[in-house]
């Protein structure tokens, strides 16, 4: 990973244009109570997405699902396939139409609602299956979004398949059914996500289907064994097998039948299954805020200075890094504490206060709640050297000491103005907290020249203290004068400083987690917030584990 010190002026590069690997996500989309738009049949909803443009903050449009005939409540089967970064925030926006007609253009259709997240907050929610409601139509409930995100593998096989029935459950009162078959494929909390279907053959028991072509990622992600479900539908459910790409794959060279429950004397034949190559798939999060409060935030001079027009450096690093990291915990409760002020009512120094002003709780909600404590905290405590940081990690080492299973994990992150007045002591904390499961961001602002900070980056080097080198490299240091944006950009310039300083996150987290032999878990069980429970980290990270 470039630190900063190796980048050509921000100016001249920017890290959105460039070619930066990322991990692939597929988005399956389903939806529930949709509003009845039609009069005498059910709407034909459709799904758009858009992403939004760091810069200019448009919205543009990614891709659309089918169409799906006659419902309020449907599971589409296009997947969204969309670039996943953790260190940045992508936008989304899910917009649901009832389509009247042939027309390309959405606005002659009648819009069912939308709903607005991140990528990061679908990845990060529990079982990466995100539910919201749809908004957008005033005064009407417009029903509910689920989207569901699961990485892709890098498994580049396709499979030809076709299948046949044979003594079919008859449905129709006058005639035969009308079957089709709808694939689907299980999830990590035991739940099923679609994945294909059919055409429908008219009027017979004994139906013959096309043969179809599909990647196996799509019923499998890559993982042979994983279970996979098909069920018989006409407008009445007929039946059902399960199966495992594995299983199926055995009758390439002949006939595979399956018992379809729970009907009688019924099968389904595979009578093609054919496999090729086109080419070469819980643990947790817990952020921890600190600034540092040097200079008087009346002035204008002080890097703390609350300008009714614009936030102050210390205000969008907070956000910068907050936005993002807060899509990856559960309950969005973060300790957001500040070192280097004296504290009503005795002027005592503190290198730990809470910003909240309770130590007992210093748990603000979401960033929102972070940023609301830091101003209020500006009002209240007096600023004052000198600058302590070994407090500040020790602090966090004493959480991160007690949980070193895996089952958590720690992110610090220092906002600071330049000088270290406790290097020896820092060193020392650092090499101690290097083998715990924690990382260390620190953001310098101001114009100090932050020599001493560049110093406990270990990229090129590993922090050492009395001979003893540090286990792993857990500190990225990053000055946010190089990210800010020479045309004023604020959003753009706090874009580029969580994508450097995030950057390293995931190879710190994989590396405690390989180093210990620590495997992901099982997906946990539905969460309950509570003010100091634990929050589900980030299942990408998690899974990278196991192919490691």
């Amino acid at each position: 990973m470039s630190s900063f010190m190796n980048m050509a002026c921000i100016g001249d590069f920017d890290p959105f244009t460039a070619s930066i690997p990322a991990t692939k996500v597929e988005l399956t989309v389903s939806c529930r109570n949709l509003l009845d738009r039609d009069t005498f049949s059910k709407s034909d909803p459709i799904c758009v997405l858009y992403t939004q443009g760091i810069a200019n903050r448009e919205w543009r449009e990614f891709g659309r699902t089918e169409v799906i005939d006659n419902t309020l409540n449907p599971d589409f089967v296009r997947k969204f396939v969309v670039d996943y970064f953790f260190e940045e925030r992508q936008n989304l926006r899910f917009d649901l139409y009832d389509l009247d007609s042939k027309s390309d253009n959405l606005s002659k259709h009648d819009f069912l609602g939308q709903a607005f997240c991140t990528l990061g907050e679908v990845v990060g929610s529990m079982g990466s299956r995100m539910e919201k409601p749809l908004i957008g139509i005033p005064g009407r409930k417009c029903g509910t979004i689920i989207v569901r995100a699961e990485e892709l593998s890098n498994c580049r096989e396709s499979v030809m398949l076709q299948f046949c029935g044979n003594k079919l459950d008859k449905k129709d009162f006058f005639g035969k059914s009308d079957p089709f078959l709808v694939f689907y494929r299980s999830n990590e909390d035991g739940s099923f996500t679609i994945c294909h279907k059919t055409e429908v053959v008219k009027n017979t028991l004994d139906p013959v289907w096309q043969a179809f072509k599909i990647p196996v990622k799509a019923l499998c992600n890559g993982d042979y064994d994983r279970e996979w479900w098909s069920h018989f539908i006409i407008h009445d459910f007929i039946g059902q097998f399960s199966t495992s790409y594995r299983e199926m794959s055995r009758c390439q060279s002949q006939f595979h039948s399956y018992e379809v429950r729970p009907c009688t004397n019924s099968h389904l034949l595979v009578f093609q299954c054919s496999t090729w190559t086109v080419g070469p798939a819980a643990q947790t999060c817990r952020v921890v805020f600190f600034c540092c409060f040097p200079g008087n935030p009346s002035q204008p001079t002080s890097l703390h200075y609350m300008s009714p027009y614009q936030l102050n450096a210390y205000a969008m690093a907070l956000r910068a890094v907050g936005e993002i990291i807060q899509d990856y915990d559960s309950d969005k409760m973060f300790p957001a504490l500040g070192f280097g002020a004296k504290l009503p009512p005795d002027g005592r120094v503190s290198h730990e206060f809470a910003l909240n002003g309770n130590p007992q709780n210093p748990y603000c909600s979401g960033i929102e709640g972070v940023m609301e404590a830091y101003y209020q905290s500006l009002k209240s405590v007096r600023l004052y050297g000198p600058t302590h940081f070994s407090p500040v990690i020790n602090h966090v080492a004493r959480y991160a000491q007690s949980v070193k299973d895996g089952s958590q994990y720690f992110i610090l992150l220092i906002i600071s103005d330049g000088v270290i007045t406790d290097m020896a002591q820092t060193k020392e904390s650092i090499v101690n907290a290097a083998t715990l499961p924690m990382s260390i961001i620190i953001v310098g602002v101001g114009s100090a020249e932050f020599n001493e900070m560049i110093e406990l980056d270990g990229d090129e080097e590993r922090v050492s203290s009395q001979g003893r080198f540090a286990e792993r490299d857990i500190v990225q240091f990053v000055p946010f004068r190089d990210y800010v944006d020479r045309r004023g950009n604020h959003i753009l310039s706090m874009a580029r400083l969580a994508k450097e300083v995030l950057a390293e996150i995931p190879d710190q987290f994989l590396s405690y987690m390989r180093t210990r032999g620590i495997k992901p878990g099982p997906c946990p069980p539905a969460y309950t917030p509570t003010p100091t429970s634990t929050p589900a980290v980030h299942p990408l990270l998690t899974r990278r584990v196991s192919r490691i």
